[in-house]
Parts: C-alpha cells; structure tokens; sequence
C-alpha cells in the first residue's frame, strides 16, 4: 500500500508504527457556524482512507478534534449575545449530526478543546519550561527561532513563510514568525486559570496536545485540508517535536480544496452551501460520489450541475446493481466477483484512487449484466457479485443500501415508472425514454396497457 506523503512530497510505502495498530488524527472544524460542503470533502475523502484501512486488516483509531473555543466562536457569540461555549455546543452537536447524514462511521472520538485544558496547560508549561517558548504579559508565544527546520512541511524557508503568510501580529514577541500557545483573556471573554493568569489556548496547542492524549507521540496518519499545511501543521510539528524529541507523525495527508466559481470554498468569501443544504438536494451517496469520483489530494469544482451529473451516474451504477436481482442463467460469478475486489484493492492501494474504483466498477458491472444478458449468471452468481460489491461500498458509501436487497429492485422499479408516467403528463418525452432505457438497462420490461404500466422481469 502507498500514499503520497506531504512531508516527503512522494508516494511512499505505508508502515505503520505499530501494525496492525493504525493511529490517525484529522483536524475537525472551528464551530462557530454551519458545517460546509467544502468540510465534507475532507471529512470524505478520510472516512474513505480510515474504512479501506480497516477493510484491508489493520485496527484503526481515528480522533477528530472540535476547536469550540477561538476568537471567532467569541466574536460570534458576542452577536447573538450568547456565552461562547454555548454557541460552539450548538454548532459542535450539528457538526457531529453533519458527519453522520454524510455517512463518516469511522470516528472513533471526537475531543474539544474545552475538554482538555489541563493537558494544554502541561504541554504549554512543558514548552516554557524547555526553553522554547516565553511568557509576555499574561500570553505564551513559541519561539521559532528556536527550531532549525521550521517549514519542512511547507517547504518554505522562514524568509518566504514571513514574506507570504499572516502571522499573528504583536509587537512584543521576539520574532514575527512567533505563535501563541495560550492567549491572555480579554474582559469578558471565556477563559481558565494558567501559571500566567487567566487566558485560552491558541489554535496550533489544542491539535498536539489532543493527539498526544488520545494517540501518543508519534501519529501514524496526521490529515487535513491543505490549507492547513500552514501555518496550522507546521506550527504543530514544532511545538510537538520540540518537546518530545520525537517524529510527530510517520505520514501527513492532506485534502485537495474545493473551489467554487474559480474561487475555494470559504465562509469568509460567501460562496459556500451547507452540507445540511446540499443534502436537501441530494442523497449521501451522491455527494460521497462525487468527492470520490477524483482524488482526494486534488483540487476540483463544486457546482450544482456537477452534482447533478454525478447522481446521474451514481444511479446508473445502481441501476446496474439492482439488475442483478433478474439474474437467472448458468455460471458461478466467481471469476467476476474476485476480479472486482482485486481492482479495487489495486486500486486504492496507490494512493486510495476512488476514481480508478469507480470506472472498474462500471466496467465490472456491465461486464456482469452483459453476462445475465445473455443467461451465463446465476442467481447464485449473481449474489456473490453483490456480496463482493457490498464489501466495496461499505468503503465507499456511494450505493444505497436497499439496492442490494431484492425488494429494494421492486422499489426502485415504481419510484422510476412514476417518474416516467409524470414525465409524460409534463410531455417531457426525451426523459419519460431515458427512464424506459434505463429500466431496460436493469432487465425490466415496460408493458402499457388499459389497466396502466405493468413490468416485468426481462
């Protein structure tokens, strides 16, 4: 199996610290509104990553954090004038009920900030204490002058991270590059006693301090957006190898953006759809498609017609599927169901390619109809393509799960004729015939009579 690693810029061969032990840590949202379907990209595309992990024997271990407090959920609670945590626990609950509409099951345990101050404090002391970072008025800044490979992951040099990035702007740190570990509470403001009165944790503390808790101190997998390549992951990688002597994470992943209009996807750009939108539009398994019909490291467009497009074809492999409840011939569909399970293990093994899986599974599956067709599938056969296919979508999540029941062809079959009789009472005809070619492609016979459109099993 290899991935391609951001640190050393290449697919390189996946080993785990401790096999078949995987310890994978994703950074979470900010909670101080809706969670966006430019979220959901990398929320996706490692739920993916962590199920064929799982699929493939090893025993995984996934923490997603939640920053429920930072100046964002404070500025927002101070307009609803509301407390800060209550607003980030409103939004951390619907961002929890977001993930499981989308179909993410591989989170073993999402951690909030709030929760874990008394680990962010021992870390920040820890930090203090070894010399790398340094008290100012009430705030903690790391020192980055102290560190000798700072921008190894960026694979910037300190001159160009300060020429071309936002640093946090204070006039007493040492060095312009220098990031809080903890922030001096402003009146008013939600805080906690420290060694240095009372103030909150800065951003880039409450991901090391988390993982190291919940994972030790060397991850296997350290994921995100690739937004957070910097300053986030950087930050992270010294404040956290300084203090450990430690590698921090064996392999860092990372998540193409989504782009909108030319432009990414932001809340601060207001271009975004909420995934609680979309999914009113949409089913799950059409926008898990549609991130997995790409790979995932690399930048794509949202649109409403892209996602359109993508349940069109979503549909249609799901028409292949159903269309094997109608198979009745001769031959075991052994060879046809163990070819389709080593595409996919070939597949995702470089590099977890999604887009690779779904066009083999359009070629597998026509292959398998192809063969219904023309009377060499069994039923019996037919059921262990199924099988095989099921295990695949329990990695992908891209198939409703009533299309591998019998009675979920049944269904499927209504719900289309009724489409097809409303198309043509809208005299709509080029769709009412798209529908008939596809329940054609599923093996179904359209009869119209006095009595109305019976089907058949072709």
């Amino acid at each position: 199996m290899k991935l391609y690693d951001t640190m050393s810029r290449e697919k390189v061969e996946f080993r785990p610290l401790s096999p078949p032990r995987v310890n994978m840590y994703v950074c979470g949202l900010t909670v101080y509104d809706h969670m966006h379907i430019g979220h959901a990209r990398t929320f996706i595309s490692f739920d993916i990553i962590a199920k064929y992990l799982a699929y493939s024997g090893y025993n995984v271990r996934l923490i997603v954090n939640i920053t429920d407090i930072d100046d964002k959920i404070i500025a927002r609670a101070a307009e609803r004038d509301i407390p800060a945590l209550q607003l980030s626990a409103e939004f951390a609950d619907e961002f929890q009920e977001d993930m499981k509409s989308l179909g993410v099951g591989s989170v073993s345990e999402y951690v909030r900030a709030s929760d874990n101050i008394e680990e962010i404090l021992a870390m920040v002391r820890s930090l203090v204490e070894g010399g790398f970072a340094y008290a100012i008025d009430g705030s903690v800044y790391f020192d980055v002058s102290r560190t000798s490979d700072y921008g190894k992951l960026s694979g910037q040099s300190m001159d160009q991270i300060l020429a071309g990035a936002r640093v946090e702007v204070d006039e007493r740190k040492r060095n312009p590059g220098d990031f809080a570990l903890w922030k001096e509470a402003r009146p008013g403001e939600v805080s906690w006693e420290s060694p240095w009165g009372r103030g909150r944790p800065g951003w880039h503390i409450e991901c090391s301090a988390m993982s190291m808790k919940y994972l030790g101190e060397t991850l296997d997998i350290h994921g995100g957006g690739e937004d957070l390549i910097f300053p986030h992951h950087e930050n992270e990688i010294q404040q956290s190898e300084s203090l450990t002597h430690k590698e921090f994470a064996r392999y860092w992943m990372h998540c193409g953006l989504l782009n909108t209009g030319g432009a990414k996807m932001s809340k601060s750009l207001k271009n975004f759809s909420t995934v609680r939108e979309t999914l009113r539009q949409f089913p799950a398994e059409t926008v898990r498609f549609f991130f997995a019909n790409s790979l995932y490291r690399r930048q794509i467009d949202f649109s409403d017609a892209s996602l359109q497009e993508s349940d069109q074809a979503r549909r249609r492999l799901e028409g292949f599927v159903l269309s094997l409840h109608t198979a009745g011939g001769h031959g075991s569909g052994d060879d046809l169901a163990a070819r389709l399970e080593s595409d996919f293990r070939q597949s995702m093994d470089d590099d977890f390619n999604t887009r690779d899986v779904i066009a083999s599974l359009f070629t597998n599956l026509r292959e398998a109809n192809r063969l219904r067709d023309e009377g060499r599938l069994s039923a019996d056969g037919a059921g262990k393509v199924l099988a095989a296919l099921k295990r695949v979508n329990g990695v992908l999540g891209i198939i409703r799960q009533e299309s591998f029941r019998r009675d979920g062809l049944e269904k499927e079959v209504e719900d289309l004729i009724q489409e097809r009789e409303r198309a043509r009472k809208e005299r709509d005809y080029g769709r009412a015939d798209d529908i008939r070619s596809r329940l054609i492609e599923m093996g179904i016979v359209l009869e119209d009579t006095a009595e109305g459109v019976k089907w058949r099993r072709k």
